[in-house]
């Protein structure tokens, strides 16, 4: 993978630090600014909001220009978090989490088409790999890390070493992403919007909502879950919630390797043990090594599952290749937000600390109907044009058998 890759990730860390540093935050935000704490808490669906709206609209603004692009979001990112460090008004730091979003979704939307332009075409699913690395290193280090600056020095300082971070990223890309990865005439968004209508995009789109949905509702839960369920003391918490990092760098790595070769058995068996696995947890929550055990192994597979299905969105996405990666951010952010609102509505109906696993279990089990109802729907379509071989730019229906007969291009 060329050296740029890695350095588009150390953006992409700090990005993901900024989305989920807030959980450690929240209380400190509260007292300091004299809000109460759903109020704090409301910068982080603040921060999902800009994501899902921001993604293909600021994609657009980086179809002419990548790198400038790439530029322009970092250095908004990076001047953002210096005015949420320094202001003291709740109105402005709500601002500059959605302004701070906004940028995120257009850097990644733009960092997808570019890191996808810069490998072979049968190697997206390595490349989008390593951006997504950056994020699973934010849950390992950089979110635990922003609480324990937050306790040391203050929240304050956990946004100022966000903008630090993004310091050195805003040098690399511009040394090192070329300047001929825009393209070379003018994009067109409305060409880029009509290939987004391929009804296997809006599949994959959909798993990859869904899925996503499943690990955010229970891992936005996991802290009380393990404390009134498993009976986890506190002071083990950062310990956990870095495990399910671990966990989710290793689904990634795992997500890199297997995604441009045999996407569809990861997917299908990923997918069956997800259900599985969400199930067997919230059976077993009660034991300490049985959740242990399940937060390392779910934040695997949901991981794998999740890289893979942005890779297979980017390559049903070809014939629009920056928004492409924007409606996979979208989307994916779609269930961020969906799966920790299903499962608080679960907790405020009384089903306990347990049921954000069952509603896990369900999103999961609705992926796996729609992708069968999907499955079906192709095979009933009659013979086709076989499809391009996987290395083309072209590959195949995802949950379908590669190279079948019976799976006709969209």
């Amino acid at each position: 993978m060329p050296l740029v890759l890695y350095l588009l990730g150390l953006a992409v860390f700090a990005q993901g630090t900024s989305e989920f540093m807030l959980s450690g935050l929240v209380s400190d935000i509260a007292a300091d600014l004299d809000v109460s704490v759903p109020a704090a808490g409301s910068l982080t669906s603040a921060f999902a909001v800009g994501m899902i709206v921001g993604a293909p609209l600021a994609a657009v603004l980086g179809m002419r220009s990548r790198r400038r692009a790439l530029l322009a979001f970092l250095v908004t990112f990076l001047l953002a978090h210096m005015a949420g460090a320094l202001t003291t008004s709740y109105g402005v730091l709500l601002a500059t989490r959605v302004v701070s979003a906004l940028a995120n979704a257009g850097f990644l939307a733009v960092a997808l088409a570019t890191a996808t332009s810069l490998v072979a075409p049968d190697a997206k699913g390595r490349a989008t790999s390593v951006l997504l690395g950056g994020t699973t290193l934010a849950c390992v280090a950089g979110v635990p890390g922003g609480a324990l600056l937050g306790q040391v020095w203050g929240w304050r300082a956990a946004f100022w070493a966000v903008a630090l971070v993004s310091l050195p990223a805003v040098v690399a890309v511009a040394r090192s992403v070329p300047a001929d990865t825009a393209d070379r005439a003018p994009a067109d968004a409305r060409a880029e919007l009509g290939a987004l209508r391929s009804p296997r995009l809006l599949v994959t789109l959909l798993l990859g909502a869904l899925v996503n949905g499943a690990t955010f509702c229970a891992f936005t839960y996991l802290e009380p879950l393990a404390t009134h369920v498993t009976g986890v003391s506190q002071a083990w918490l950062p310990g956990l919630l870095a495990l399910f990092g671990l966990g989710s760098f290793a689904g990634v790595a795992l997500g890199g390797r297997v995604a441009d070769r045999r996407p569809v058995p990861l997917l299908v068996a990923g997918s069956l043990a997800l259900l599985a696995g969400w199930a067997a947890f919230a059976l077993t929550a009660h034991h300490p090594v049985a959740t242990v055990a399940f937060t390392f192994a779910l934040g695997t597979l949901s991981f794998a599952v999740g890289s893979t299905l942005i890779a297979r969105a980017l390559y049903a996405a070809t014939g629009a290749p920056t928004l492409g990666g924007a409606f996979a951010t979208a989307a994916f952010n779609v269930g961020a937000a969906l799966g920790p609102w299903a499962g608080g509505r679960a907790i405020d109906a009384g089903l306990g600390y347990r049921s954000p696993l069952w509603v896990s279990a369900l999103l999961v089990a609705l992926a796996l109907l729609t992708a069968g109802a999907a499955a079906l729907r192709a095979g009933r379509r009659g013979p086709g044009v076989t499809p391009a071989p996987e290395r083309t730019s072209v590959p195949p229906r995802p949950w379908t058998a590669q190279g079948s007969p019976r799976a006709p291009r969209p």
